[in-house]
């Protein structure tokens, strides 16, 4: 099943790229891979959620916000290679968490994105990740998420 199918068959659109809010480009090809810059939880030019994970948010609103990331970094490399079935394998997810001094379920937040690429990509979505807590984010996003793809030859 391609890339497109397995999207529409999971009811998921994919957003259009944010736009980037510093000096960079939301993904680079480089050679047979494509890397992303972070994407952070923006739907329709906004955020969807703001503050820290553990204090002002819920695990389950930090692991929307995954998936949201997600989501932009896949918009992002699209953006890049026109056509998803070029993916080979998704390589690694790097996510930070905006997380409370108590708050250690940041491999749980991540997990929302994880599953989304699993549920996209299928085996070719089994990756390499680092799940990271953060003290603070840009614009005071709880999450951000970047992604490395090997395209196919």
């Amino acid at each position: 099943m391609c890339i497109a199918d397995r999207l529409k068959e999971l009811g998921i659109e994919l957003p259009q790229v944010p736009a980037p809010v510093a000096a960079y480009v939301p993904a680079v090809q480089a050679g047979d891979f494509v890397f992303t810059a972070g994407q952070i939880p923006f739907v329709e030019g906004r955020l969807k959620y703001t503050g820290v994970v553990g204090r002002d948010l819920t695990l389950e609103q930090g692991i929307e916000c995954a998936r949201i990331c997600a989501l932009n970094a896949i918009a992002a490399i699209q953006s890049v290679i026109g056509d998803l079935d070029r993916v080979e394998r998704v390589v690694k997810l790097t996510g930070w968490v905006a997380s409370a001094d108590d708050f250690t379920e940041q491999a749980k937040v991540m997990n929302g994105a994880s599953e989304l690429v699993g549920r996209i990509f299928g085996e070719a979505g089994k990756h390499a990740r680092a799940a990271v807590a953060a003290h603070v984010l840009p614009l005071n996003a709880p999450v951000e998420v970047e992604m490395v793809v090997k395209l196919k030859e």
